[in-house]
């Protein structure tokens, strides 16, 4: 693929406006890294064509050519940023229509079942945080799998986002909207103390939450790290998790799959997760084995009946 150099000198003033459409929009800067990588691969495909005169094939070809080599999660992260790119292009007048709107997105990961840990499971793993910033550690993993966020909102997190007086942090989450999550008591009292023991920040006005050795913003692959060597370390022990891919992600999963278990309302559990359906709230509305098998327990066959 030719460099986004030669591709600016045919499709510059477009990928200009879509990186200002992006930055005044909200969007993280790992999103704006990441679709702009997808726009770059989507206007190579386009061979020169002006944006403007692409349609609803040429969208579709470029996502056959990439779902090739890769899944329906992936087609579906690419077909949002052209959709994205050419929302920011229809707001600067560069073009009149949308052709990835006429796309549907794969339906076949709303199927695919959440990969989640027993709510014992997650007790035990919580053992296994260590080293010499524990407490952070501890927190930033307590904040994935019992309050559900994602790895990017634990990074964006500020100081100024946790309310100790009403004792819930403010989170900006996907789709750039804000939401407001209690706080359990026993996790308000480590963010207390993480916020004490916290290092000071190389800038002068950072206010991140979680800071590195450093004095820096821990970044996204620094808390998938942490995330990361925590189950290293708890698969090692509990060999029978050894296959189990766990992830920050697979935390989420964990504490959406808890809320519904412990009976709290779906609607609930959708303004907690931040989504914004409730179908998106509903695969984690799973059951497992023993939950199967306690169903079936209440089942009689009237053997006397048969003979």
């Amino acid at each position: 693929m030719p460099n986004h150099h030669e591709l600016d000198e045919v499709y510059g003033a477009q990928t200009r406006a879509f990186r200002i459409w992006m930055k005044q929009a909200g969007y993280t800067d790992t999103t704006q890294k990441e679709y702009m990588r997808e726009v770059y691969a989507y206007l190579h495909s386009l061979d020169e064509l002006a944006v403007e005169q692409a349609g609803k094939m040429h969208v579709i070809s470029f996502l056959v050519s990439k779902q090739q080599a890769t899944g329906d999660r992936t087609r579906n992260r690419t077909l949002s940023a052209i959709r994205s790119f050419y929302a920011a292009l229809i707001d600067f007048e560069m073009t009149a229509r949308n052709p990835a709107m006429e796309v549907k997105k794969s339906k076949t990961e709303k199927n695919k079942k959440p990969v989640y840990l027993e709510e014992e499971e997650l007790a035990l793993s919580l053992a296994f945080i260590d080293g010499r910033y524990r407490n952070r550690n501890l927190a930033i993993f307590l904040l994935m799998s019992y309050c559900g966020l994602r790895v990017g909102e634990v990074h964006r997190l500020n100081r100024s986002d946790y309310k100790k007086a009403k004792g819930t942090i403010e989170v900006f989450g996907k789709g750039r909207k804000w939401n407001e999550i209690p706080v359990p008591e026993a996790l308000a009292a480590m963010l207390t103390e993480v916020e004490r023991e916290r290092i000071e920040p190389y800038r002068e006005k950072e206010d991140a939450f979680f800071v590195s050795q450093k004095g820096k913003r821990l970044s996204i692959r620094q808390i998938q790290k942490i995330a990361g060597q925590t189950f290293e370390a708890f698969k090692r022990q509990y060999p029978k998790l050894a296959d189990m891919k766990l992830s920050c992600h697979k935390l989420r999963h964990t504490f959406a799959t808890m809320l519904l278990r412990n009976g709290v309302d779906i609607r609930v559990v959708k303004e907690l997760m931040g989504h914004a359906s409730i179908e998106t709230t509903m695969i984690y509305t799973h059951v497992n084995d023993q939950q199967k098998k306690q169903a079936m327990s209440t089942i009689n066959i009237p053997l006397h009946a048969i003979g």
